[in-house]
Protein backbone atom coordinates (compact mmCIF):
# COMPACT_ATOMS: atom_id res chain seq x y z
CA UNK A 1 0.00 0.00 0.00
CA UNK A 2 0.97 3.62 -0.49
CA UNK A 3 0.27 5.46 2.75
CA UNK A 4 0.50 9.14 3.70
CA UNK A 5 1.38 9.77 7.35
CA UNK A 6 0.93 13.11 9.10
CA UNK A 7 2.53 13.48 12.53
CA UNK A 8 5.34 11.10 11.63
CA UNK A 9 7.88 12.63 14.04
CA UNK A 10 5.83 12.03 17.19
CA UNK A 11 6.05 9.19 19.70
CA UNK A 12 3.57 6.99 17.82
CA UNK A 13 4.28 8.26 14.32
CA UNK A 14 7.96 7.30 14.29
CA UNK A 15 7.17 3.69 15.14
CA UNK A 16 4.21 3.50 12.75
CA UNK A 17 6.33 4.69 9.83
CA UNK A 18 9.14 2.26 10.68
CA UNK A 19 6.85 -0.75 10.99
CA UNK A 20 4.86 0.07 7.86
CA UNK A 21 8.07 0.19 5.86
CA UNK A 22 9.34 -3.04 7.40
CA UNK A 23 6.07 -4.65 6.27
CA UNK A 24 6.73 -3.55 2.69
CA UNK A 25 4.46 -0.50 2.47
CA UNK A 26 5.52 2.76 0.82
CA UNK A 27 5.17 5.77 3.15
CA UNK A 28 4.98 9.45 2.31
CA UNK A 29 5.48 11.83 5.23
CA UNK A 30 3.88 15.26 5.46
CA UNK A 31 6.18 17.96 6.89
CA UNK A 32 5.61 21.64 7.73
CA UNK A 33 8.88 22.83 6.20
CA UNK A 34 10.86 22.54 3.02
CA UNK A 35 11.14 18.79 2.20
CA UNK A 36 14.59 17.40 2.96
CA UNK A 37 14.05 13.80 1.80
CA UNK A 38 12.43 12.09 -1.16
CA UNK A 39 9.53 10.75 0.93
CA UNK A 40 8.65 14.17 2.42
CA UNK A 41 5.89 16.43 1.10
CA UNK A 42 5.19 19.90 2.44
CA UNK A 43 1.86 20.97 3.89
CA UNK A 44 0.44 23.82 5.96
CA UNK A 45 -2.68 22.88 7.97
CA UNK A 46 -3.62 26.45 9.04
CA UNK A 47 -3.90 27.50 5.39
CA UNK A 48 -5.29 24.14 4.26
CA UNK A 49 -2.59 23.55 1.65
CA UNK A 50 -0.77 20.33 0.72
CA UNK A 51 1.84 19.71 -1.98
CA UNK A 52 0.08 18.77 -5.23
CA UNK A 53 1.81 15.42 -5.67
CA UNK A 54 1.41 14.20 -2.07
CA UNK A 55 -1.81 12.25 -2.70
CA UNK A 56 -1.16 10.77 -6.13
CA UNK A 57 -2.04 7.06 -6.05
CA UNK A 58 -2.47 6.99 -2.25
CA UNK A 59 -4.35 4.06 -0.66
CA UNK A 60 -4.66 5.39 2.90
CA UNK A 61 -3.92 8.37 5.12
CA UNK A 62 -2.93 8.13 8.79
CA UNK A 63 -3.26 11.37 10.77
CA UNK A 64 -1.45 11.39 14.13
CA UNK A 65 -1.20 15.16 14.58
CA UNK A 66 -1.81 16.86 17.91
CA UNK A 67 0.21 18.66 20.59
CA UNK A 68 0.48 17.31 24.13
CA UNK A 69 -2.35 17.84 26.61
CA UNK A 70 0.18 18.01 29.45
CA UNK A 71 1.02 21.18 31.38
CA UNK A 72 -0.92 24.05 32.86
CA UNK A 73 -3.65 25.41 30.61
CA UNK A 74 -4.52 29.00 29.76
CA UNK A 75 -6.65 30.40 26.95
CA UNK A 76 -3.76 30.42 24.47
CA UNK A 77 -2.71 26.86 25.36
CA UNK A 78 -6.27 25.58 24.92
CA UNK A 79 -6.56 27.27 21.52
CA UNK A 80 -3.30 25.58 20.48
CA UNK A 81 -4.48 22.16 21.68
CA UNK A 82 -7.61 22.53 19.54
CA UNK A 83 -5.94 23.99 16.47
CA UNK A 84 -3.14 21.39 16.45
CA UNK A 85 -5.79 18.71 15.95
CA UNK A 86 -8.75 20.23 14.15
CA UNK A 87 -6.83 22.09 11.43
CA UNK A 88 -4.79 19.03 10.30
CA UNK A 89 -7.85 16.76 10.46
CA UNK A 90 -9.93 19.11 8.32
CA UNK A 91 -7.14 19.67 5.78
CA UNK A 92 -6.46 15.94 5.40
CA UNK A 93 -10.14 14.99 5.22
CA UNK A 94 -10.68 17.50 2.43
CA UNK A 95 -7.65 16.10 0.55
CA UNK A 96 -8.90 12.52 1.07
CA UNK A 97 -12.30 13.50 -0.32
CA UNK A 98 -10.82 15.39 -3.27
CA UNK A 99 -8.46 12.59 -4.30
CA UNK A 100 -10.79 9.68 -3.55
CA UNK A 101 -8.47 8.07 -1.01
CA UNK A 102 -10.24 4.92 0.27
CA UNK A 103 -9.20 5.08 3.94
CA UNK A 104 -8.49 7.75 6.57
CA UNK A 105 -7.30 6.76 10.04
CA UNK A 106 -7.58 9.85 12.23
CA UNK A 107 -6.18 10.19 15.74
CA UNK A 108 -8.65 10.97 18.49
CA UNK A 109 -8.84 10.68 22.28
CA UNK A 110 -10.66 8.78 25.00
CA UNK A 111 -11.23 12.20 26.54
CA UNK A 112 -14.46 12.12 24.49
CA UNK A 113 -16.07 10.25 27.39
CA UNK A 114 -15.19 12.82 30.06
CA UNK A 115 -15.04 11.66 33.68
CA UNK A 116 -16.54 8.15 33.69
CA UNK A 117 -15.86 7.57 37.39
CA UNK A 118 -16.52 3.83 38.00
CA UNK A 119 -18.71 3.37 34.91
CA UNK A 120 -17.30 1.25 32.08
CA UNK A 121 -17.59 2.97 28.69
CA UNK A 122 -17.11 1.75 25.13
CA UNK A 123 -17.72 3.12 21.64
CA UNK A 124 -21.50 3.05 22.16
CA UNK A 125 -21.24 5.48 25.10
CA UNK A 126 -22.02 9.16 24.73
CA UNK A 127 -19.96 12.31 25.11
CA UNK A 128 -18.93 13.48 28.55
CA UNK A 129 -18.46 17.05 29.80
CA UNK A 130 -15.35 19.19 29.71
CA UNK A 131 -13.04 21.11 27.41
CA UNK A 132 -11.29 18.02 26.04
CA UNK A 133 -14.54 16.14 25.39
CA UNK A 134 -15.91 19.09 23.43
CA UNK A 135 -12.62 19.41 21.55
CA UNK A 136 -12.75 15.72 20.57
CA UNK A 137 -16.25 16.17 19.16
CA UNK A 138 -15.03 19.00 16.91
CA UNK A 139 -11.84 17.06 16.06
CA UNK A 140 -13.77 14.04 14.88
CA UNK A 141 -16.37 16.18 13.09
CA UNK A 142 -13.56 17.71 11.01
CA UNK A 143 -13.24 14.37 9.19
CA UNK A 144 -16.90 14.30 8.07
CA UNK A 145 -16.14 15.54 4.55
CA UNK A 146 -14.07 12.40 3.90
CA UNK A 147 -16.76 10.10 5.24
CA UNK A 148 -19.43 11.89 3.21
CA UNK A 149 -17.30 11.44 0.08
CA UNK A 150 -17.35 7.66 0.61
CA UNK A 151 -14.01 7.09 2.33
CA UNK A 152 -13.72 4.71 5.27
CA UNK A 153 -12.93 6.91 8.27
CA UNK A 154 -11.66 5.41 11.54
CA UNK A 155 -11.51 7.63 14.62
CA UNK A 156 -8.76 6.22 16.85
CA UNK A 157 -9.62 7.22 20.42
CA UNK A 158 -6.32 6.56 22.16
CA UNK A 159 -5.60 6.25 25.87
CA UNK A 160 -2.33 6.71 27.75
CA UNK A 161 0.42 5.18 25.60
CA UNK A 162 3.14 3.38 27.56
CA UNK A 163 6.57 4.06 26.08
CA UNK A 164 10.00 4.69 27.60
CA UNK A 165 10.74 7.37 25.02
CA UNK A 166 8.08 9.97 25.78
CA UNK A 167 4.57 10.61 27.01
CA UNK A 168 3.50 10.47 30.64
CA UNK A 169 6.02 7.81 31.69
CA UNK A 170 8.91 10.14 30.87
CA UNK A 171 7.39 12.69 33.26
CA UNK A 172 6.61 10.24 36.06
CA UNK A 173 9.86 8.29 36.21
CA UNK A 174 12.14 11.07 37.59
CA UNK A 175 10.07 11.86 40.72
CA UNK A 176 9.48 8.17 41.45
CA UNK A 177 13.19 7.45 41.15
CA UNK A 178 13.72 10.20 43.75
CA UNK A 179 11.19 8.55 46.05
CA UNK A 180 8.64 11.31 45.45
CA UNK A 181 6.00 9.27 43.65
CA UNK A 182 2.52 8.58 44.90
CA UNK A 183 -1.15 8.44 44.05
CA UNK A 184 -2.95 11.57 42.90
CA UNK A 185 -5.99 12.51 44.93
CA UNK A 186 -7.72 9.43 46.32
CA UNK A 187 -6.11 7.29 43.59
CA UNK A 188 -9.42 5.63 42.71
CA UNK A 189 -9.66 7.25 39.27
CA UNK A 190 -9.16 4.85 36.37
CA UNK A 191 -6.39 5.13 33.78
CA UNK A 192 -7.08 3.75 30.28
CA UNK A 193 -3.68 2.67 28.97
CA UNK A 194 -2.16 0.88 26.00
CA UNK A 195 1.41 -0.21 25.29
CA UNK A 196 3.16 1.37 22.33
CA UNK A 197 3.52 -2.03 20.57
CA UNK A 198 -0.25 -2.60 20.89
CA UNK A 199 -1.02 0.96 19.77
CA UNK A 200 0.98 0.51 16.58
CA UNK A 201 -0.34 -3.02 16.01
CA UNK A 202 -3.90 -1.72 16.40
CA UNK A 203 -3.28 1.03 13.85
CA UNK A 204 -1.95 -1.53 11.36
CA UNK A 205 -4.93 -3.80 12.10
CA UNK A 206 -7.37 -0.95 11.44
CA UNK A 207 -5.54 -0.06 8.26
CA UNK A 208 -6.08 -3.58 6.92
CA UNK A 209 -9.64 -4.29 8.13
CA UNK A 210 -12.12 -2.80 5.62
CA UNK A 211 -15.11 -3.51 7.86
CA UNK A 212 -14.15 -1.22 10.76
CA UNK A 213 -15.08 2.46 10.69
CA UNK A 214 -16.14 5.19 13.09
CA UNK A 215 -14.91 5.47 16.70
CA UNK A 216 -12.49 2.82 17.96
CA UNK A 217 -11.07 2.82 21.50
CA UNK A 218 -7.33 2.15 21.46
CA UNK A 219 -6.77 1.00 25.04
CA UNK A 220 -6.04 -2.25 26.83
CA UNK A 221 -9.03 -4.32 27.99
CA UNK A 222 -8.26 -3.77 31.70
CA UNK A 223 -7.93 -0.15 32.92
CA UNK A 224 -6.13 0.33 36.25
CA UNK A 225 -6.65 2.83 39.03
CA UNK A 226 -4.19 5.66 39.55
CA UNK A 227 -3.13 4.07 42.85
CA UNK A 228 -2.39 0.75 41.11
CA UNK A 229 -0.63 2.54 38.24
CA UNK A 230 1.65 4.35 40.67
CA UNK A 231 2.32 1.27 42.79
CA UNK A 232 3.25 -0.90 39.81
CA UNK A 233 5.43 1.83 38.27
CA UNK A 234 7.27 2.25 41.57
CA UNK A 235 7.82 -1.51 41.78
CA UNK A 236 9.11 -1.61 38.19
CA UNK A 237 11.58 1.16 39.01
CA UNK A 238 12.46 -0.42 42.37
CA UNK A 239 11.47 2.72 44.24
CA UNK A 240 8.80 3.40 46.88
CA UNK A 241 5.69 5.19 45.65
CA UNK A 242 3.69 5.58 48.83
CA UNK A 243 3.20 9.34 48.91
CA UNK A 244 -0.20 10.96 48.54
CA UNK A 245 -0.63 14.15 46.49
CA UNK A 246 -3.92 15.76 47.61
CA UNK A 247 -6.36 17.02 44.99
CA UNK A 248 -5.82 20.58 46.21
CA UNK A 249 -2.11 20.33 45.45
CA UNK A 250 -2.70 18.79 42.01
CA UNK A 251 -5.15 21.59 41.18
CA UNK A 252 -2.73 24.22 42.42
CA UNK A 253 -0.02 22.80 40.15
CA UNK A 254 -2.10 22.16 37.03
CA UNK A 255 -5.06 24.49 37.36
CA UNK A 256 -7.98 23.62 35.09
CA UNK A 257 -6.05 20.77 33.49
CA UNK A 258 -5.96 18.84 36.78
CA UNK A 259 -9.57 17.70 36.63
CA UNK A 260 -9.34 16.65 32.96
CA UNK A 261 -5.94 14.96 33.07
CA UNK A 262 -4.57 13.94 36.46
CA UNK A 263 -7.78 13.48 38.45
CA UNK A 264 -10.19 12.31 35.75
CA UNK A 265 -11.37 8.70 35.69
CA UNK A 266 -11.44 6.98 32.28
CA UNK A 267 -12.67 3.42 32.58
CA UNK A 268 -12.80 2.72 28.86
CA UNK A 269 -12.66 -0.65 27.10
CA UNK A 270 -11.89 -1.55 23.45
CA UNK A 271 -15.17 -3.18 22.39
CA UNK A 272 -14.75 -2.57 18.63
CA UNK A 273 -11.19 -3.90 18.51
CA UNK A 274 -12.10 -7.02 20.46
CA UNK A 275 -15.19 -7.69 18.34
CA UNK A 276 -13.10 -7.27 15.17
CA UNK A 277 -10.67 -9.95 16.37
CA UNK A 278 -7.67 -7.86 17.39
CA UNK A 279 -5.32 -9.66 19.78
CA UNK A 280 -3.55 -7.56 22.41
CA UNK A 281 0.04 -8.35 23.25
CA UNK A 282 -0.33 -6.63 26.63
CA UNK A 283 -3.50 -7.00 28.71
CA UNK A 284 -1.87 -6.94 32.16
CA UNK A 285 -0.55 -3.54 33.21
CA UNK A 286 2.37 -4.88 35.23
CA UNK A 287 3.58 -7.08 32.38
CA UNK A 288 3.18 -4.27 29.89
CA UNK A 289 5.14 -1.85 32.04
CA UNK A 290 7.94 -4.35 32.61
CA UNK A 291 8.23 -4.99 28.88
CA UNK A 292 8.15 -1.30 28.01
CA UNK A 293 10.82 -0.37 30.57
CA UNK A 294 13.08 -3.34 29.83
CA UNK A 295 16.40 -2.14 28.34
CA UNK A 296 16.80 -3.07 24.66
CA UNK A 297 18.99 -6.03 23.82
CA UNK A 298 22.41 -4.96 22.50
CA UNK A 299 23.09 -5.50 18.80
CA UNK A 300 25.27 -8.49 18.06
Amino acid sequence: MLIVVAGSTGLIGRTVVSELREAGHEVRRLVRREPAAEDEHEWDPPSGTIARDAFAGVDAVINLCGSSFQGRWNAARKRHIRASRIEPARTLAEAVAEHGVPTLLNASSLSFYGNTRDDVVDETSGQGPGFLAEMVVDWEAATAVARDAGSRVVLMRTGLVLSPDGGLLSLLRPPIRLGLGGRLGDGRQYVAWISLPDEVAAIRFLLDDPDVSGPVNLCAPEPVTNAEFTRVLGRALRRPAFLHVPKTVVRALLGEAADELALISLRAVPRVLRDAGFTFRHTDFGTALADVLRPPMPDR
